[in-house]
């Protein structure tokens, strides 16, 4: 009797402890390891940025979370790393805000609209007035902002010894888009250039072969990437910045503990201020690498901005509502004048 007494009690202790562990919460035990995929070449300083995040997120939750880096685009480009994401495949990823209007069009307000920008302080203020709201798009969406940041500049690299607008329409310009900006290629194309979506791994055999000839791009990732070996001029025409930012599925975001979340958003927060640092750094040191392999670095005297800023204003009736939504859009340009009536500053 007895011994069926605690055969009973191991039973139903047995059963307990199962019922426990089906009704826990969700945690993050289960996942344990962050998979996140970014186009950041491996090796490099935004690269290491990233792993020493990963670092962070080990250390400080004890082991509970471990950060598994996937760079260079091996997971597929940005629209493919949603699509990851999406189905749980990763559980982060580092997008930038071309990449992140894919989840959200309202993201490329802080980024897609050309020359809105006369200063990179203009676009912290934009940012910083705009990410919260944008943040909440994303959350709705399912992503959650870990930390926003910049790589600074993007220049204009091309085949030809392009200048003007008018050069660079005259020749139609095969210009790069990424495959998921059909919107923007359509308003290219409606201009009288040619634009031609790729993913950003297919961009230097495309360079090589003449499939495009013009690529927006910051000096950094070109030198990495070895597109000055192909095209052999670049404008410093301050076209966009190059913003971005570390994201993580909500689904794995609520399964963390507070504890865990704040820690995660410190150390993101970290990596996000050594990217912005060191891509603005590097962007002159590109230059010069690239310079002594023969690239041609060419000026932007203020007749020639104005005759480009002209230019890219009369794009915007085009890009408002369509490329980005009307709102975005004219909150960006609504701040930007906010910014410059506060500071009473004008062009550069």
């Amino acid at each position: 009797m007895n011994h069926s007494g605690t055969q009973n009690r191991v039973v139903l202790l047995a059963l307990a402890a199962m019922l426990l562990f089906l009704l826990r919460p969700a945690s993050v035990g289960a996942q344990t390891r962050i998979r996140l995929a970014t186009l950041l070449s491996q090796g490099s300083s935004q690269y290491h940025a990233l792993e020493e995040m990963g670092q962070q997120w080990k250390t400080t939750t004890g082991g509970a979370l471990t950060l598994t880096i996937y760079p260079g685009g091996t997971m597929g480009g940005e629209e493919e790393t949603i699509r990851r994401l999406r189905l749980g495949q990763l559980q982060a990823a580092t997008l930038s805000a071309a990449g992140l209007s894919s989840i959200d069009p309202s993201v490329g307000a802080i980024e897609k609209i050309p020359m809105l920008y006369h200063s990179l302080d203009e676009m912290e203020y934009v940012c910083s007035k705009m990410q919260p709201d944008l943040e909440k798009r994303l959350e709705q969406k399912g992503f959650v902002a870990l930390a926003w940041t910049d790589a600074g500049w993007i220049h204009i690299v091309s085949r030809q010894p392009y200048t003007t607008p008018e050069e660079f329409k005259a020749k139609k310009s095969k210009i790069f888009v990424t495959s998921s900006d059909l919107d923007e290629a359509a308003v290219l194309n409606s201009l009288g250039f040619q634009a031609v979506p790729l993913e950003w791994s297919d961009v230097l055999i495309s360079l090589q072969t003449g499939l495009v000839d013009t690529v927006p791009v910051t000096p950094f990732y070109a030198l990495a990437s070895q597109f000055d070996l192909a095209a052999k001029n670049l404008l410093e025409v301050n076209y966009v910045p190059l913003v971005g930012a570390t994201v993580m599925t909500k689904r794995v975001w609520d399964a963390l503990t507070p504890d865990q979340q704040e820690k995660v958003l410190k150390a993101a927060a970290d990596a996000g201020k050594k990217i912005r640092a060191q891509s603005r750094a590097e962007s002159q040191e590109a230059l010069e690498a690239m310079k002594k392999r023969g690239l041609q670095v060419r000026p932007v005297p203020q007749e020639l901005e104005d005759d480009w800023r002209r230019f890219v204003e009369a794009v915007y009736p085009k890009m408002r509502g369509k490329i980005v939504p009307a709102d975005a859009f004219d909150k960006a340009l609504s701040l930007v004048a906010e910014y410059r009536a506060s500071h009473k500053t004008g062009q550069p």
